[in-house]
């Protein structure tokens, strides 16, 4: 890229008054980001959607973001920042398909943004204990199946960085996708995690540096977790949440959305069942059922990972216990035995079967798996 072009390109994102679809329309218009700042006011106010107001913010202030332009280059260049433009050949092709995909953003790190197979997890900063089960367990399985499959997310707390922490645990390629400038990581308790993504995957923004971690960022960013990636997998979620607008975006793309079900007495599942309920989310339950879903052929020959993961995590659970002793019950028979509600053995089985520790039979008959 010509260096000239990097820094109106650049420069096109400071103007005030234009988005990325207007700044789309302008290079369509103008043919690149260089015409632009040469255009005159008449011309600017000829290419759809600008008007006489928005040519004028232009006109007003293109001299200025120039300056800024250039500041950003330095930062850039001193920080081996790469930087991609939407003229390129090399920008990122299925974040290219969005309408409204940035017109420049900033990645420091190694994975290939073009990877076979990407997929974005997203869900609540309130993470419960299920939350955080059913991440690992997805992203173990699916590391087994796919050793190259890129996981991206926005390193928030909760499922996010759960996300991205397995990721890096199953040594799969993980990408987080940044509502603020690369000089800085929010949260800052993250910086290790981020740290370790850099190596392994990346961080990626469409913001300069500088750009504070505001709210209205977060659900700007968001339009990159989604477009970057062939689905995405909300795993918790309350009724309203940024998890939510990301699956909503991945929705209007035309891009395939995938959600856990959860109990309906569960705040952080109402999202996701609500999802299911409008035909916004397929349902799934394992990392299987995604890949049957995304019809991906996988030819691991290795057991899934759930067979075993996190198996010492309760060895001495009464329930193991009782089932290692005298073999399988049905579900009535071990809430007599443990004296224990049917509603609440349920809720700790089917903990321990998502953990691998037992598998349930036909009739409501659970044994040790």
């Amino acid at each position: 890229m010509i260096a000239d072009e990097q820094l109106y390109l650049i420069g096109l994102t400071f103007l005030k008054g234009v988005g990325d679809v207007h700044a789309r329309h302008l290079l369509q218009y103008f043919g690149s980001a260089e015409e632009v700042f040469k255009a005159k006011r008449a011309s600017l106010e000829k290419v759809p959607g600008i008007g006489t107001h928005v040519a004028e913010q232009i006109e007003n202030t293109r001299s200025k973001v120039l300056e800024r332009a250039e500041k950003e280059i330095s930062f850039i260049d001193k920080n081996k920042i790469r930087f991609y433009a939407i003229t390129e050949d090399d920008y990122p092709r299925r974040l290219k398909e969005c309408q409204d995909a940035p017109v420049v953003f900033y990645y420091r790190g190694n994975a290939d943004l073009d990877a076979a197979k990407i997929i974005s997890i997203v869900g609540t900063r309130r993470m419960s204990d299920y939350g955080r089960k059913l991440t690992e367990l997805l992203v173990a399985d699916l590391s087994v199946m796919f050793p190259d499959l890129l996981i991206i997310s926005g390193l928030a707390y909760g499922i996010d960085v759960c996300a991205h922490r397995s990721a890096l645990k199953y040594n799969l390629p993980t990408i987080g996708v940044l509502a603020h400038g690369l000089d800085r990581i929010y949260p800052a308790v993250h910086r290790n995690t981020a740290a370790g993504m850099v190596e392994a995957g990346g961080l990626l923004t469409d913001f300069a540096s500088g750009t504070n971690p505001d709210r209205e960022n977060f659900l700007q960013r968001n339009r990159l977790v989604a477009g970057l990636s062939d689905a995405t997998i909300v795993v918790e979620s309350a009724e309203k949440g940024g998890s939510l607008v990301t699956a909503d975006i991945a929705f209007s793309y035309g891009r395939d959305v995938y959600t856990f079900p959860g109990r309906v007495t569960d705040v952080f599942s109402a999202g996701c069942n609500r999802l299911i309920q409008m035909n916004k989310a397929g349902l799934i339950s394992s990392a299987k059922d995604l890949v049957m879903s995304l019809c991906w052929d996988s030819d691991a020959k290795a057991p899934p990972v759930q067979l075993s993961l996190n198996f010492q995590e309760k060895p001495n659970h009464p329930v193991l216990r009782l089932m290692t002793e005298k073999g399988a019950f049905q579900i009535n028979e071990l809430a007599a035995e443990m004296n224990i509600p049917v509603h609440k053995l349920s809720s700790i089985l089917f903990e321990l079967e998502l953990e691998g520790h037992i598998k349930v039979l036909p009739g409501g008959v659970y044994k040790i798996n």
